[in-house]
């Protein structure tokens, strides 16, 4: 299997001639649809977000995580051939990316929502996790929720553009001035640092790695959300365009047999994912909420 990392770039503009060649690459790379383009040794777009565990680049500048590494072992069973190209783009250029061409799928750890249901095709979940604040230490105002935060007018969390925890914290109650949004984590943590913000919300998993080796700062244990009095957890799994539903079915087949299996738990342990998280939900349940 070939494998060629590299950014997603976008130019700024497009030449007329230029437009009309790419847009009718487009069309064809559509109409032949990803997986039998796969399995002829054509090229994959895999994106990432850029959030530990579940799809980063790593130290030695490869592309690595939770999500990249399940897709490569499932590739490597419907498509050998195929040519993966992973990408890393903003977590909320992700769907706009899939609907427009530019990616084919997303292994971000995408959490499955009837919303997200509308605009891509998602395969079954890979894991369930909840939620946790990366805090100062010692938690100064003592947030350990959404509730705590909407309860407190003098908190501010920090949310991730185009991730669940903007929801959370709507359907809290809090509102848009205590409950600023940042384009990427990093900037989200480095606004914690600076004490703008007293929190960022984020998966339990993504807390604990951000604040790893960070001193002066901590992460509150996981807890799940309640939203109109019903608990919620997070499922994530890879996202397809809906014309690629056939891909979607695919990577279901193998999932079906590799999710929770010994080769799956020994791939996903190193970066923290453990039996106890495994799904007990489809895409197909997650979808319909």
């Amino acid at each position: 299997m070939r494998v060629n990392v590299d950014f997603l770039r976008r130019p700024a503009g497009w030449l007329a001639a230029g437009l009309v060649s790419v847009l009718a690459m487009t069309g064809l790379a559509s109409a032949q649809g990803v997986l039998e383009r796969a399995r002829e040794g054509g090229k994959v777009t895999i994106a990432v977000a850029g959030e530990a565990p579940y799809g980063y680049r790593g130290p030695d500048g490869e592309i690595t995580g939770e999500a990249p590494e399940i897709a490569r072992a499932v590739l490597a069973r419907l498509a050998p051939d195929a040519e993966l190209s992973f990408v890393t783009v903003e977590f909320g250029a992700l769907i706009p990316g899939l609907r427009d061409g530019s990616i084919d799928i997303a292994a971000a750890g995408m959490f499955i929502t009837p919303a997200r249901c509308g605009e891509v095709a998602f395969s079954n979940p890979t894991y369930v996790v909840g939620e946790a604040f990366a805090v100062k230490a010692g938690n100064p105002k003592g947030l350990t929720d959404f509730a705590t935060v909407s309860d407190n007018e003098e908190a501010r969390v920090g949310l991730i553009a185009g991730t669940v925890e903007y929801n959370y914290a709507l359907v809290t109650g809090i509102p848009a001035d205590r409950a600023p949004l940042y384009r990427d984590f990093g900037l989200a943590m480095d606004a914690l640092k600076a004490g703008e913000i007293d929190a960022v919300a984020l998966t339990a998993l993504t807390a604990k790695d951000l604040v790893d080796g960070e001193d002066g700062l901590e992460a509150t244990p996981q807890f799940y959300p309640v939203l109109d009095g019903e608990q919620v957890k997070g499922y994530g799994g890879f996202a397809f365009r809906k014309e690629d539903r056939d891909l979607a079915d695919a990577f279901n087949g193998v999932l079906a047999d590799f999710v929770g299996s010994p080769a799956h738990l020994a791939l996903v342990e190193p970066f923290g994912f453990t039996e106890d998280m495994m799904p007990d939900m489809t895409a197909e349940d997650l979808c319909k909420g």
